[in-house]
């Protein structure tokens, strides 16, 4: 049978990295995982028993924008966390942050469209770009700048893409710098869309929304990090009262409607953030001795992360491949890393991303692990 050109997305590499540790780990291995940027606690406890309580329930479809009291909920949050006033008709429930650059990107581009964003970035932007018939188009960012774009940087496109905490950097937007690229970007009358997935996750000042700045602005977040709920698989997205039907027509035809089951955990981790930020203190202590041994590992030229639980690392010192080296760390090691290739397509073949968001135990073995193996090489 045939297949659409548009079809040949590059891999998700660090879902490839996660099956070979998976394979390791079936032949009776021990692996540390650095790889994924999963949550090594588990969702939160109200949710779990909300789920629990849900599933006597039948479950059916519901509204394709998400539970009402979801939807407030959210917008309850907006109000708490950024002193934001939001109208919960803006808020759309989604399979995922995934499922919300979905129905982002139909929302607001055409085929051939280009949409920008940093270099290095979310891989899965620029492979879901792809399958769409839209372009993505490379910012190339530098470590003085944090890996965050520049005003002046911004090509010409019909999008952008902003990310704070930046993925894999853990880098974070000032609001300054979020008034400035958002006003660049309206002047050139590009759409922004800004990925905030790893709020609540940051190491000093908090993270500041695009929605405090500016409304002419689709906003992105999920349950999946901060709340732990990775494989839950439900997000939401912000987006312009000018938008919100068409976003809604799109998510009858495409989704139908989020889960049901995982809108119910959903809700009910919205009154768990004291059992969530706890997870905090731990990402802290991971950051900690993450900064404290990778330096003595070898692992010098690091971007100290404000955010997320992310490091990542200029490699280039040690190999050109980091394809291969993330590799050789696997099989040598026993510790699952990211190749930089997976969050720049030229200059990642010189880095690697290392996730710190397993328990402390893991991460300090990990580290002992590399020190060994860069001392033998």
């Amino acid at each position: 049978m045939r297949q659409s050109a548009r079809g040949q997305v590059e891999p998700f590499i660090v879902m490839d990295v996660m099956e070979a540790a998976a394979q390791a780990e079936a032949s009776g291995r021990h692996i540390i995982h650095m790889e994924v940027g999963q949550p090594g606690t588990p969702a939160p406890a109200g949710a779990r028993k909300a789920l629990a309580t849900a599933l006597e329930q039948p479950l059916g479809y519901t509204v394709a924008l998400g539970l009402p009291a979801l939807r407030q909920g959210i917008a309850d949050l907006y109000r708490r966390w950024y002193g934001v006033q939001l109208d919960p008709a803006r808020v759309v429930v989604t399979p995922g942050s995934s499922g919300a650059f979905i129905l982002a990107f139909s929302a607001l581009f055409d085929a051939g469209d280009r949409v920008a964003m940093g270099f290095p970035g979310y891989p899965s932007y620029r492979q879901i770009l792809r399958a769409m018939s839209l372009e993505p188009v490379g910012i190339e960012t530098r470590p003085e700048d944090r890996y965050q774009p520049r005003p002046e940087t911004l090509p010409d496109a019909q999008g952008l893409i902003l990310a704070s905490p930046g993925n894999p950097s853990g880098t974070v937007l000032r609001p300054g710098e979020l008034q400035s690229l958002t006003q660049a970007a309206a002047a050139r009358g590009m759409a922004v869309i800004s990925d905030e997935i790893y709020h609540g996750l940051s190491y000093g000042d908090r993270c500041h929304t695009a929605l405090e700045i500016t409304d002419d602005v689709f906003v992105i977040n999920s349950f999946s990090k901060f709340f732990s709920m990775t494989g839950w698989r439900i997000g939401w997205m912000i987006v312009p009262e000018t938008h919100l039907r068409t976003v809604e027509r799109l998510a009858q035809n495409m989704f139908i409607c989020p889960p049901h089951a995982s809108q119910v955990a959903a809700l009910a981790a919205l009154d768990c953030e004291e059992e969530a930020r706890a997870n905090l203190a731990v990402y802290a202590e991971n950051r900690r001795l993450m900064l404290e041994g990778l330096p003595k590992a070898g692992f010098t030229r690091i971007a100290p992360p404000e955010g997320a639980f992310y490091i990542y690392a200029d490699i280039s010192d040690i190999t050109d491949n980091s394809l291969e080296f993330a590799k050789e760390v696997l099989d040598r090691a026993g510790v699952a890393v990211t190749p930089g290739l997976d969050f720049d397509p030229d200059r990642g073949t010189r880095s690697l991303r290392f996730s710190y968001a397993r328990a402390t135990s893991d991460i300090a073995e990990g580290l002992r692990r590399l020190a060994e193996f860069m001392a033998s090489r």
